[in-house]
């Protein structure tokens, strides 16, 4: 499992660790990793142009000593500090020391990045908040211009580090070495867009048990996945209910069934009007025509999808003492009040639009600020939550780690995959999955077979449904 901690922890552990290191050790660890992964990016260190922007922290700092250390490789290395007199003093000796030069930005910078073979960002270290103010951007809209490999030291400058989100000017980077952890900006777009490929350095830190962000990895995935035993039959396996679908949207009823039957549950019951659709598609579908108080024995209860104005399958589900997904239109039709007053676990699974009209706020203010608005929305429903988007985010309301998911693919966003990972989440809640182990893992398998199911090419939501055992036996090989 990945992680990715907030800056006050890792500037503890950090704080930590340099007093029990000689002076200066620290920044020497991340800068010899800084300058590794440069020299393999370059593949040819000596004779190559490598240009340093130099802000006035730590974080200017580790890009200087990586410097030198290129420079003494026959690198011809330039620094541009934006700030000379608040530069790293000692990491600029060490680069003139290599044979290093210093120019000034305003003068040299644009004609230096154009025959740059590399250009690292050293501007602004985790501490930076808002975007780059109008000298620093001038050198990232430089860089991204030119055909250097541009490369992040610890975060792109310009992202805030604890939110993901980009509030300016910000240096998009094609790679970026970070030390010690991951911070949250490089696992949650906006920022995480910016990072590039990401590379950790191991700097030797002692970070706590509980992270501020976990990924779950193939191996994570495979350890949750519900699998039957020699016992099981189709009840113990778990029953899941569907109530989805409307006159104007059968096929949302037939794309979440289509996710649920591949969830690893027993059984699928469906309730709604489009049961011929359904079940001429499925028909080991269980269906019934009772409403979802009378549809009988289930785990789980997935509802929303394509539904419409029906509100009345919403709230005979909302009062089920069983585990609760809602999704699309229920999001709408659900009472917060009847959702926060549940005994039983209750999911959301909003996409950005969804979230915002829940919030009271834009679209575009959902995407700019995720991990603002996935825990907003936890908290405010009590419930976990699923925010659908480019990465995908899973919040408890009692707070904890969030759940981070970017095994998905743009060829994604189109009509009915979302229904499709609400069966599927639907299904893994009836096999015993809490809420928030159920949404991360459904949208981990989600992912992945939106990815077989494309391959490059446009792909429909039913596309990804087939995929999804493929997606199955990926993570359990």
């Amino acid at each position: 499992m990945r992680t990715a901690y907030s800056v006050e922890t890792v500037r503890a552990a950090e704080r930590a660790l340099m007093a029990r290191l000689p002076e200066g050790a620290l920044m020497q660890r991340a800068a010899a990793g800084l300058a590794a992964t440069c020299a393999q990016v370059l593949g040819r260190v000596y004779g190559s142009r490598v240009v340093l922007l130099v802000g006035s922290g730590d974080n200017g700092g580790d890009a200087l000593y990586a410097g030198a250390r290129l420079a003494r490789r026959g690198a011809g290395v330039t620094a541009l500090p934006l700030t000379p007199d608040r530069a790293h003093q000692g990491g600029l000796a060490a680069l003139r020391r290599a044979g290093g030069t210093v120019a000034d930005p305003a003068v040299a910078a644009e004609e230096a990045i154009r025959r740059a073979d590399l250009v690292m960002d050293g501007i602004v270290g985790i501490g930076g908040k808002g975007g780059l103010r109008t000298d620093a951007a001038r050198l990232a809209a430089l860089a991204s211009r030119s055909r250097a490999a541009v490369v992040a030291v610890d975060l792109p400058s310009g992202v805030e580090a604890d939110s993901g989100e980009v509030r300016g000017a910000a240096v998009r980077a094609d790679l970026t070495v970070t030390f010690g952890t991951h911070k949250p900006a490089l696992l949650v777009d906006p920022a995480r867009e910016y990072a590039g490929t990401v590379r950790l350095v191991n700097i030797g830190l002692e970070l706590p048990p509980e992270a501020e962000l976990e990924a779950l990895q193939h191996a994570d995935v495979a350890a949750l996945l519900p699998l039957p035993g020699a016992e099981s039959d189709k009840y113990r396996r778990g029953v899941v209910g569907i109530a989805a679908g409307s006159a104007r949207y059968p096929g949302a009823a037939v794309l979440a069934v289509a996710g649920a039957l591949r969830g690893g549950a027993g059984a699928v019951r469906y309730v709604g009007p489009a049961a011929s659709a359904v079940i001429a598609r499925f028909p080991e579908t269980l269906v019934s025509d009772k409403g979802p108080a009378k549809a009988g024995r289930v785990q789980a209860w997935v509802v929303g999808p394509g539904a419409g104005d029906e509100a009345r399958s919403v709230a005979e589900v909302l009062k089920a003492e069983v585990p609760v997904l809602i999704d699309a239109d229920g999001l709408r039709l659900a009472d917060r009040g009847t959702v926060r007053g549940r005994s039983a676990p209750t999911l959301l699974t909003p996409h950005a639009g969804e979230a915002a009209a829940l919030l009271g706020v834009s679209r575009e203010e959902v995407e700019g600020a995720r991990l603002t608005a996935v825990r907003e929305l936890a908290a405010r429903y009590d419930a976990t939550v699923l925010l659908k988007g480019s990465t995908t985010l899973v919040a408890d309301p009692q707070g904890g780690p969030v759940r981070v998911n970017a095994t998905g693919t743009p060829w994604l966003a189109t009509a009915g995959s979302g229904d499709v990972l609400s069966g599927l989440s639907g299904s893994l809640l009836a096999a015993g999955l809490s809420p928030r182990d159920a949404g991360s893992t459904a949208a981990y398998l989600h992912g992945l077979a939106g990815r077989y199911a494309a391959d490059g090419a446009p792909a429909g939501a039913h596309d990804v449904a087939d995929a999804l055992p493929e997606a199955w036996r990926d993570v359990r090989d």
